[in-house]
Order: structure tokens, then sequence, then C-alpha cells
């Protein structure tokens, strides 16, 4: 399949995944008003859709025939994701989203705990129509996304976090929903329990690399991230290259890396990344990404070539270039 062709195919599940998602919020506004209509703004304010479409694929892949039986999933993904995010700004105190107003910044934060209540009922919703070992593997998920959130506000300006406690967060926060969301997806499409496993798995790997780009994005800006340049060290969170830094750097260095994590402001940025390539922290994280791209990757092994295949594998390449 050629780039060309598989960027207009994927643009078209894009597509996809927004006019269904037009679709719920306008139903559900006209039935609950104003909550559905502020929550449904952020669901609507754009978005990669990464997570509906490789699901979406990831059914396809695992020998499912009918798009219409995985769309309310693929939704009910994109739902939970946009609940957790609506939590996580008001945590993080972020003022921008998607480009846009956060919802606690323009209704307050009472408004924006309820509107992400109301997105994560949408997406069990949305979930709950399946079987209850699909309903069993998402609640877990969504279980583990909540606890690796408490142990992330337990290590915030932490500078003796490890790669392994970053690590753990980073599976339950960011990558277990991936591997669940794959692995749901198997279990829709009735496929056996072995090729469910490699779909978690390459959810798994996917999601770890996901936020390893995540954090080279934060530090490098990039328009495309929605929100201000080094919003996760004005927020104190131990991101990838900074824990490396500190781990690989010594005397002077290390207590101004510090120095610069606890006062952090715009005007250290070139001090920060200087002191970031001494330590090669970002060259390794950008390893790291290659790593996981790759693990992914020979998760695909398992399964005959096909379209659905060929897609995922494109998406790979677009994960992996987002920070490039």
């Amino acid at each position: 399949m050629e780039d060309n062709e598989a960027l207009d195919r994927i643009d078209e599940m894009r597509d996809l995944v927004n006019a269904n998602l037009e679709s719920i919020i306008g139903e559900q506004s006209a039935v609950f008003g104003e909550v559905a209509e502020v929550s449904g703004q952020v669901v609507l304010a754009g978005g990669k859709r990464v997570r509906p479409i490789m699901v979406m694929l990831a059914y396809d892949l695992a020998g499912g025939q009918d798009i219409d039986e995985i769309i309310p999933f693929a939704m009910s993904n994109e739902f939970i994701h946009t609940a957790s995010l609506v939590h996580d700004d008001i945590n993080d105190e972020s003022l921008i989203r998607r480009g846009q107003d956060t919802i606690h910044a323009k209704y307050g934060q009472a408004k924006a705990i309820i509107a992400g209540d109301w997105l994560f009922s949408q997406g069990f919703g949305l979930g709950g129509q399946y079987d209850k070992s699909v309903v069993d593997v998402m609640a877990h998920y969504c279980s583990k996304l909540a606890s690796s959130e408490f142990t992330q506000i337990d290590h915030i300006l932490d500078l003796s976090t490890s790669p392994e406690d970053y690590l753990e967060i980073v599976k339950g926060k960011t990558a277990g929903p991936f591997a669940a969301g794959c692995k749901g997806a198997g279990l829709i499409a009735k496929s056996s329990e072995e090729a469910c496993e490699k779909l978690f798995d390459f959810g798994m790997e996917i999601g770890i690399a996901f936020q390893l780009v995540d954090d080279l994005l934060d530090i490098r800006g990039d328009e495309r991230m929605g929100k201000p340049r080094g919003s996760d060290i004005y927020e104190g969170k131990m991101t990838l290259p900074i824990i490396h830094a500190l781990t690989i750097l010594h005397g002077d260095q290390r207590v101004r890396l510090a120095e610069i994590i606890h006062n952090f402001e715009d005007s250290l940025f070139d001090e920060l990344i200087s002191l970031l390539n001494f330590g090669d922290s970002l060259s390794y994280t950008e390893i790291l990404i290659q790593n996981h791209l790759e693990r992914a990757m020979l998760n695909l092994d398992y399964f005959p070539d096909c379209d659905a295949k060929q897609l995922l594998k494109h998406l790979v390449e677009l994960i992996k270039n987002r920070h490039k």
C-alpha cells in the first residue's frame, strides 16, 4: 500500500470517527443540555483520534467483519480518553487543551469535574453493551489509569523518581488504555486468546512510545500538542528525559538541573536543553521510542498480511515521526 493511499485511508477513518462523535454529542445534547454541550466542546475540539482508529484497525486485523459492531467500542475509547484529559487539566491547572480554553478555565472547576464524569459515563455506556470479557478489560484499565494518576501526583517534583517508576505510571496512564482497546477489539472480533494477547502487547508498546514522543514534544515545543511548550516541566512532572538526565548528570550540573526543575520559567529552556543534551537524554529517549515501536511491529508479525496490518504499520510510522 502506497503512503498516500494509507494516509487517505486513515483520514477517512478519522472522518468516520468525527462524524460519529458529532452525532453522539448532538443526540445527547438534546437530552442532557448544557453538560453534554460543554463536554462535547472538548470531544469535538480535534485530536488525532489515534485510539479509536487503532481499535477499528485491530478489530479488522483480528478478523472482524462488521464495522458497525466495533464503532461504539471505538467511540467509548475516545470518550474515556477525553474524560481523563478534562480531569487531568483540573489537576494540572492547565488553561489550554487542543488549542482551546480548558473547561475549568471557561466554566469553573465544579462544572469541569462534572463534565469529566459525564464523559466517563458516556464512555462506559457505549462500551457496556459488549460481552463481560470486553467490559472487564476496559474497567480494569480505567481503574489502573486512576491508580497511576494517584502515583504520578505522588511523584510531582520528586527528583528520586526512577525510570522504573516512570514506566509503571505510563503503563497505567497512557499505554494501558491503548492495550486494552486493542485487546477489546480482538475479543469483539471473537479472535483467539493468543491473537488478543498479541494485540494487547502491540497496544502497550505503542502507548509507551506515544508517551515518550509526548515527552520530547513538550520539551522541544510543537503546535500539534495543543498546549504550551514545557507544560509538563511547569507542572513538576517527571518525564523520561528529565529522569534520565538526573540519573546521568553529577556535581554542579545535576544541582543546576534540580534548580531549573524547581524554579522553571521560559527563559531557562536553552539551559535546560543544554543539560539534557550533555546527558544525551533526548537521544536516549529517541532510542527508546524506536525500541518500543519495533517491539510493537513484532507483535503484528503474528497476523497475516492484509490492509489493516499495513495501515497499523503506517500508524506506527506516524507516531514515530511526530517528534521529527
